[in-house]
């Protein structure tokens, strides 16, 4: 039964406890209501066992959690955010969006409590713009770029310095002005390869799962991703785990934003603290996330009005 069904409850129970008996005195007009006694404790009995079935748990908030992540975060998400749901008794809702995308949402105002990005940059930006209610960016997981190859692949493993010095070999890359991922990969390359740019074999995707799915068709021979998206992932393998000759960390961090609702504030903040717990920074290395070299400050004193 429905939790809306349960208001039916008490009139039912009042309906069956008053019994009522209408007696007709002889010598008078007079009609009077009589109330079964054992019926009375009868209803009582029940209505306490059925404010107790609706008080077993503190019922969810009225509207839920709006949370802005990364694609990149999903397959973690799906697990993680379940148990916070049921241990906070809370209903928390995802949007999976590229981070810049997710920036620029919230300048605009749009209703998003906590603000999850695959990357400090777009955080730290919100945090000088007095747009954070948490303080500082909080780090919580790390990955780094790999370079990935088809499962199906009957070539060697190849080296990132091999791809891009074969000519032929065709890269694809995540677009700069459409994901983190592209900004921190044009970042990297820029300075390992200056003159990547005027090569022909270097092609453009939007988002981590373009590339992988232009691996995956045939229409690029390698990619530069990050770990955590593939590191369980059956159609691809990685070919290269230091692309650029060391490991190139991108860290997550994450922050309740300005435009969290009021209503929603504790709640987001809960959530923001979950996401820091060693047993979600240990979940998240199922999914091939690493604890972050960076401490996990919080600073609890509100940039804003809001109470």
């Amino acid at each position: 039964m429905d939790r809306q069904d349960y208001s039916i409850v008490p009139i039912l129970l009042l309906l069956l406890a008053v019994n009522t008996r209408m007696m007709t005195r002889r010598h008078s007009n007079t009609r009077t209501l009589r109330l079964d006694p054992s019926m009375i404790r009868l209803a009582v009995a029940a209505l306490v066992g059925w404010a107790s079935l609706l008080g077993m748990g503190e019922p969810v908030q009225a509207e839920p959690l709006t949370v802005g992540a990364p694609p990149s975060l999903r397959a973690a998400f799906d697990e993680i955010v379940p148990i916070f749901q049921e241990e906070y008794r809370a209903a928390v809702s995802v949007v999976y969006t590229p981070s810049k995308t997710l920036l620029r949402q919230i300048e605009q105002g749009a209703s998003i409590d906590v603000f999850v990005s695959a990357g400090v940059e777009e955080v730290a930006h919100l945090h000088r713009n007095k747009l954070t209610l948490s303080g500082a960016p909080r780090i919580f997981a790390q990955t780094s770029l790999v370079l990935v190859m088809s499962a199906d692949s009957q070539a060697t493993l190849v080296s990132f310095p091999d791809a891009l010095a074969a000519r032929t070999t065709r890269i694809a890359l995540g677009d700069p002005e459409m994901s983190y991922l592209g900004e921190v990969t044009a970042r990297a390359l820029s300075k390992f390869s200056p003159t990547y740019r005027s090569r022909s074999h270097m092609l453009y995707a939007p988002h981590t799962e373009d590339i992988l799915h232009m691996i995956r068709t045939g229409k690029a021979d390698v990619g530069l991703v990050y770990r955590a998206n593939v590191i369980n992932h059956g159609d691809v393998r990685i070919s290269d785990e230091t692309p650029f000759g060391a490991e190139l960390e991108i860290q997550f961090a994450q922050a309740v934003v300005s435009t969290c609702r009021p209503s929603l504030r504790t709640v987001a903040e809960q959530f923001s603290d979950f996401l820091t717990t060693p047993r979600i920074i240990k979940l998240l290395q199922k999914y091939g996330f690493e604890a972050s070299s960076l401490p996990m400050t919080r600073n609890t004193r509100s940039t804003s009005t809001m109470p």
